[in-house]
């Protein structure tokens, strides 16, 4: 029996944690995260632990609700404190879950802390942790994890300020113009008061559009991104699409889904003028408890997986574009049941590629399902690895969960006579860094 979280975790072989070592210290390249880059500017600090784990982390926040935790310890006025220690109760509860992962390689890799987290070791912890908390900062720890470049989640008005290198660490906005492609009129006020002109045409919108993506590549944006539940059914020509612009406000739900697709092929020829690439985000239903969305907002662990889907619309897509004109896509979806029929249609396009095991897919099983399917299906070979999709300054320690997994995932394959030792260790090198920093000309 193997010591409780020993540095082989996860690995089978003697062989596996030789190939771990070869990726675990290369630089964290994190293309898609929500950290708070105002947050990293100032160079923040943390008041103790429970503030760095579960200040908007809505991954804890629905495993404590699956245990029953009460609101008020969740998101509620409980000190951090409070929380932290209603955490550590539950962690026995999440066997097999990647919370249980994550959480004890934060407390090794961060505190140096090797125990479990229970509620009888919770004091303890808690009083180590925040000792060595008090000499960290936000820039320490992600100097601590070798990170050398983070894309944050960016709406199209925000200024991008605190965009810029901070002790090596490149922090890059990404362009997400999901609110601006809603045609909300609110939203289009502030598009207006940021661009200097007012939108009354689908000329100005574009023109605005435009002005904003100079912006982003000015401040380093390597990558937008785009979420939704479906794709566009139909994309309207030049002339529908001024002519439903006129009238967006009364839109048909037909109407809508083509002028909608007409703004998202805009922008990908606008994305590929400017090298940028695009990431789709697809298969989530949004904020489904109604009561505790008016309560405590988006993003508090109320979105879920959706349906599979209709992968012939992101066909039509894909297709309405000559290889050379389509940008770099990457494509990821909430519902693993899709994955197979993703993988197959990036073959049938160039630089199309299948994302990370997203969500609620980051789990062990989940991220070596995903490694299957994407070989089978697909190639592995040129992918991306890696992202953390998170807003926890603690949450690198998912590019190790995942080195560790596709370490004995390409171990087993060399050990079993499916793959060549060769070739083993320059494969784990790329897809754990170099294929990202190439894609990205980092």
């Amino acid at each position: 029996m193997k010591s409780f979280f020993a540095d082989d975790v996860l690995l089978d072989s003697d062989y596996a944690y030789q190939l771990y070592k070869s990726v675990k210290d290369l630089p964290i390249i994190d293309y898609h995260c929500h950290l708070d880059q105002d947050a990293i500017a100032r160079d923040g600090k943390f008041s103790n632990i429970g503030e760095l784990w579960l200040k908007g982390d809505h991954y804890k926040w629905r495993a404590m609700r699956l245990c029953d935790v009460d609101e008020y310890y969740i998101t509620g006025e409980a000190s951090y404190e409070e929380k932290f220690y209603k955490y550590a109760e539950i962690m026995p509860m999440l066997i097999g879950n990647p919370l249980y992962y994550w959480t004890h390689f934060e407390l090794k890799e961060i505190f140096g802390i090797e125990e479990a987290l229970n509620k009888d070791t919770a004091h303890s912890i808690y009083l180590r942790a925040n000792k060595k908390l008090k000499s960290m900062s936000v820039r320490s720890l992600l100097k601590s994890f070798n990170i050398e470049f983070i894309a944050t989640t960016n709406d199209p008005v925000e200024d991008l300020k605190n965009h810029q290198v901070y002790e090596g660490i490149n922090v890059s906005p990404t362009f997400r113009p999901d609110k601006l492609l809603s045609l909300d009129n609110t939203y289009s006020k502030e598009l207006e008061k940021v661009c200097g002109f007012k939108i009354v045409s689908l000329d100005d919108l574009k023109k605005a559009i435009v002005s904003r993506l100079d912006y982003f590549a000015k401040k380093g944006c390597r990558i937008s991104d785009h979420g939704f539940l479906e794709f566009p059914s139909s994309i309207a020509d030049e002339k529908l699409a001024k002519q439903l612009f006129v009238k967006k406000d009364s839109l048909t739900k037909e109407e809508k889904d083509s002028l909608f697709g007409h703004l998202l092929h805009f922008l990908m020829s606008e994305y590929k003028k400017r090298d940028i690439v695009v990431q789709l985000h697809f298969a989530v239903t949004r904020n489904i408890n109604t009561k505790m969305f008016k309560t405590v907002g988006v993003d508090a662990g109320f979105d879920v997986m959706s349906k599979e889907i209709d992968t012939t619309n992101l066909i039509k897509f894909l297709d309405s574009f000559n290889d050379e004109d389509r940008p770099t896509i990457i494509l990821y979806t909430l519902n693993p049941n899709t994955i197979s029929s993703l993988a197959c249609i990036s073959g049938a396009y160039r630089h199309v590629y299948i994302g990370a095991a997203w969500w609620f897919n980051d789990t062990l099983n989940g991220i070596k399902r995903n490694l299957d399917l994407v070989s089978e299906y697909a190639l592995l070979g040129n992918n991306l690895g890696m992202l953390t999709d998170s807003r926890s300054f603690s949450s690198y320690v998912r590019f190790d969960f995942f080195r560790r997994i596709l370490c004995n995932y390409v171990a087993n394959k060399v050990i079993y006579g499916e793959y060549s030792e060769v070739d083993a260790e320059k494969l784990v090198k790329n897809i754990c860094y170099f294929n990202i920093k190439s894609l990205l000309k980092l």
